[in-house]
């Protein structure tokens, strides 16, 4: 068994676009945390957690960590946010 721990932190959106949204908020202010993982977020209705919406592109960058774009985004990967 692994020594990490995920802290999931409900947060409460009507729509699945509101959710990513404010997930997005959330991520991009905990990458102030070294602890944080930003890519890794997702978000699921609230009775079926098991299917999960990834907030940002799933594709892993160099160092292991993941593009910071929307998962729907054209050209290359990237750790920087564009705004749309």
């Amino acid at each position: 068994m692994s020594e990490r721990f995920v802290i999931h932190l409900p947060v409460v959106a009507n729509d699945l676009l509101s959710a990513q949204r404010l997930a997005r908020v959330v991520a991009h202010w905990t990458h102030v945390l070294p602890q944080t993982e930003p890519g890794g977020t997702t978000v699921s209705a609230e009775d079926d957690q098991n299917v999960r919406h990834w907030v940002f592109c799933d594709r892993r960058m160099p160092g292991d960590r993941r593009c910071l774009l929307r998962p729907d985004h054209d050209g290359e990967c990237s750790r920087r946010p564009r705004l749309r």
